[in-house]
């Protein structure tokens, strides 16, 4: 219905409003967050409402970032460390659920995710290129062990069996983030995106993308592995829709002390850096398993690795192993074998 000419103002607005369509398009934001770069992609029918998607992405990441970082003296991690060796610790819903799937993949991995590592995890620092000594390693070895981790389901407390125990969630939060996200993504009607933090990766949907003749077709995202030692090459790319994907690399947080590369993906047993591997990429239907089992597979090693993604249904595995050999889980090989290959790429 026209306004009548005395309401200008009106006129102009009420014009402005019914003529103005939504500009569909891709929306890209990034931010470093925990500690790393984050990367939210995603296809909006109306910019704006992509826009305030991605933000809506970014405050998720800093408010996990808070919650959960061992760095900020704040955050729930940090008072659970500083408490739990004393007393029972009250737990969010969020912390708790997080707690309890941990200790369910250190059950099956037979302690090879440990979120208990932190014990020792804290006595390397690998810009100061500082690593502990055989006593010191000795002592902090005594301190890992999630059968530790006293959690009482009905009062919600988490508990420390010995004194100087410690907790890092580490990357299980970056999956937890990345899961949070795309759960964000989806309440707001995305249907195709892509989120990153680091090695970690969710894929929603396809890809939308426009070809020089104007015609739109729908691809799968792919997303690359990279080589362990050749940067800017990758390994394998992988072309995906709805899931995630993890990579742990002994090339992310390093330093070579002679014939031994010291990185961060410790064996909580040991409290030392596997050599037998230098990558593992795990696919699977959410972040927190592909965490998880990246970091498990890496410690176990190439056979008893795969073995237990084998175990796993819907798991898939990319390692590569020290002498640069590629391995395949047997989903992906089959998928190979049918036509369909799902991991190309050269040994390193």
């Amino acid at each position: 219905m026209l306004l009548a000419t005395t309401q200008p103002a009106q006129l102009r607005f009420d014009f402005a409003r019914r003529t103005t369509a939504p500009v569909a398009g891709w929306v890209v934001r990034e931010e470093a967050i925990m500690g790393t770069a984050i990367r939210v992609e995603l296809w909006a029918d109306d910019r704006r409402q992509g826009e305030a998607a991605a933000a809506a992405v970014m405050d998720e990441m800093h408010r996990i970032d808070r919650a959960m970082s061992p760095h900020k003296p704040t955050s729930e991690l940090s008072r659970i460390n500083r408490e739990a060796a004393r007393q029972p610790v009250p737990l969010s819903e969020e912390m708790f659920r997080l707690v309890e799937k941990s200790l369910h993949f250190s059950r099956l991995t037979a302690g090879a995710f440990d979120i208990s590592y932190a014990a020792v995890g804290q006595l390397y620092d690998y810009r100061q290129r500082q690593r502990p000594s055989e006593d010191e390693l000795r002592a902090a070895r005594a301190l890992v062990g999630w059968q530790g981790l006293l959690l009482d389901a009905p009062a919600r407390t988490l508990r420390f069996a010995r004194e100087g125990m410690r907790i890092d969630l580490g990357g299980f939060a970056k999956g937890h983030a990345i899961d949070r996200a795309a759960l964000l993504l989806r309440q707001r009607g995305i249907t195709r995106a892509y989120i990153s933090a680091g090695g970690d990766s969710r894929v929603i949907g396809n890809r939308r993308l426009t070809t020089r003749e104007g015609t739109v077709e729908y691809r799968p995202w792919t997303v690359a592995i990279r080589d362990p030692r050749r940067a800017g090459e990758v390994v394998a790319v992988l072309p995906l829709e709805d899931c995630s994907v993890s990579t742990s690399g002994d090339y992310e947080r390093y330093f070579d002390d002679g014939a031994e590369r010291v990185h961060h993906l410790l064996d909580p047993a040991t409290g030392r850096s596997p050599q037998h591997v230098h990558s593992v990429t795990i696919i699977a239907a959410d972040g927190l398993t592909c965490e998880a089992l990246s970091k498990a597979v890496f410690v176990r090693g190439v056979q008893a690795g795969l073995a237990l993604v084998e175990t796993q249904p819907g798991v898939d595995a990319v390692v590569v192993d020290a002498q640069g050999v590629l391995h395949a889980s047997s989903g992906l090989l089959q998928g190979a074998e049918a036509g369909t290959p799902v991991a190309e790429g050269t040994h390193t």
